[in-house]
C-alpha cells in the first residue's frame, strides 16, 4: 500500500523520529542521499502563492538528484475539467511523487486514493504537516529531545498550523497548548485525535482562552498570521478579535527565560507579533524557515524508500 503524508498523524511517533533523524543527517551532509538520481521528476502543484514551500521543495528535490516540475493549478486542468484523482492517474505514470499546496483537504485525500506514488500535503486549509516537521526539527536542534517540551500556539486555533501542532506535537510526546477565542477553536475531531495520540506518547493537549495563562512557563511560543490566504475579507474582524493574542515582549516574558519564539512566516509585523520579538534573541524563525528544506528532503526520501519496500 502506498504511503502518503496528508496530515501529521499519517506517521507514527517512531516514524516521525526516524524522519527527523534523517533530516539531521541530511542537513549535515546535504548531498549524501539522492534517491531521485536519474533525474526522476516530482510534481509540485500550487493552488496558492508561495515562497518558502516553492523554494524548499524545488531546491530539495534537486538536492535529492531529481527534477522539480512546478505546476500552477490555474494553468492546468486540475480543478477545472479534470478531477484530482484523474490528474493523479496521469501524473503517477511520469513522476516519482506528487506535492500539492491547496485549499481543501478532501482534494488531497481524493488524489491519494488509489495513487501509486506518494502524495504530500504541502499545505491545506486544515493542516500544514511539512511545516510541522520543520518546526519539530528546529525545536529539537535548539532544545534537545522533543518529548516533554511544552509549546503554546496563540491566535487562530482553527487554522492549519494550530491543528498540525496538536497532531504533530502529541505524536512527539509534547505538551501542546492552544490559546484562541472560543469561536476559533480547533476542530473537535482534531482535538480528540491529538488527545488519543498524547495518551500513548506521554504528551498532552490543552485549550486556553487566556494567552497569558497559556504561555506561562512554556518552552516554545508559536504564532501565525491572523489572516490566512482566502480569508482576506475577514481581516478587520480578525484583527479586533485576536488583539489580545499578539506576541509581544511582555507576553513572551511569561514563558521560560530561555524559551524560543517561532513563526512559520510570512509574518504580519505589528499584528500577531511585534518586531522586537520576531527580530529578538529568542526568535529562531530563520532556522525554522531553512529547516523546511531539510525536513521535506527527509520526508521525500523516507516515503520513496517506504514505497519501494
Amino acid at each position: 500500500m502506498t504511503r502518503h503524508f496528508l496530515r501529521d498523524d499519517d506517521i507514527s511517533a517512531a516514524e516521525q523520529a526516524e524522519i527527523l533523524d534523517l533530516a539531521l543527517d541530511m542537513k549535515r551532509d546535504r548531498f549524501a542521499v539522492r534517491p531521485l538520481e536519474g533525474p526522476q521528476t516530482v510534481a509540485v502543484i500550487f493552488d496558492k502563492s508561495s515562497t518558502r514551500t516553492r523554494v524548499s521543495f524545488a531546491v530539495g528535490i534537486a538536492d535529492l538528484g531529481g527534477s522539480p516540475l512546478i505546476i500552477a493549478t490555474a494553468s492546468s486542468q486540475l480543478g477545472g475539467k479534470e478531477t484530482a484523482s484523474d490528474t493523479a492517474r496521469v501524473l503517477e505514470r511520469q513522476v516519482a511523487a506528487i506535492v500539492w499546496r491547496t485549499y481543501g483537504q478532501a482534494g488531497l485525500e481524493e488524489m491519494a486514493l488509489g495513487t501509486t506514488v506518494p502524495v504530500v500535503n504541502a499545505l491545506s486549509d486544515d493542516f500544514h504537516p511539512c511545516q510541522l516537521l520543520a518546526d519539530l526539527l528546529t525545536i529539537r536542534e535548539h532544545r534537545g529531545a522533543l518529548a516533554g517540551q511544552t509549546v503554546a500556539f496563540l491566535g487562530d486555533g482553527a487554522c492549519n498550523m494550530a491543528q498540525s501542532y496538536l497532531l504533530a506535537g502529541a505524536t512527539a510526546g509534547m505538551h501542546v497548548r492552544i490559546a484562541s477565542p472560543a469561536e476559533y477553536s480547533p476542530s473537535d475531531a482534531v482535538v480528540a485525535d491529538a488527545t488519543a495520540i498524547a495518551a500513548q506518547t506521554g504528551g498532552s493537549v490543552t485549550l486556553y482562552r487566556d494567552p497569558a495563562e497559556a504561555v506561562a512557563g512554556v518552552d516554545v511560543v508559536v504564532t501565525d498570521t491572523w489572516v490566512s490566504m482566502g480569508k482576506e475579507e475577514e481581516k478587520a474582524a480578525r484583527l479586533a478579535e485576536f488583539g489580545q493574542y499578539q506576541v509581544d515582549a511582555a507576553l513572551l516574558a511569561l514563558a521560560k527565560p530561555d524559551a524560543h519564539f517561532m513563526h512559520c512566516l510570512p509574518a504580519d509585523r505589528g499584528f500577531e507579533v511585534t518586531a522586537d520579538v520576531i527580530d529578538g534573541s529568542q526568535s529562531i524563525i530563520w532556522d525554522e524557515a531553512e529547516n523546511r528544506l531539510h525536513a521535506q528532503k527527509a520526508l521525500l526520501a523516507w516515503l520513496l524508500a517506504k514505497n519501494e519496500s
